[in-house]
């Protein structure tokens, strides 16, 4: 799940480097937390949050296929 969110952000963001992803196993879901730099959550999130909404369809979607739930958390560092 983490190399599936790392695939999608990275070719988004100007700062590639700064993309930090930690998952945390719940019992019934795993959270991703995404952390990027100020300057690229609006590159992340778009306009009206419809990329941050894409991004969590297609790992929903992911998990979903493999029997799990998948939670996205976008922050900036």
């Amino acid at each position: 799940m983490k190399e599936l969110l790392e695939a999608i952000v990275k070719p988004l963001v100007e700062h590639p480097e700064e993309v930090i992803i930690t998952q945390v196993d719940r019992e019934s879901s795993i959270l991703l937390e995404l952390h990027v730099a100020k300057t690229d959550m609006g590159k992340v999130i778009g306009k009206q949050g419809r990329i941050a909404k894409a991004i969590r369809t297609v790992m929903k979607a992911a998990a979903n296929k493999d029997g799990q739930k998948v939670i996205v958390e976008i922050t900036e560092e």
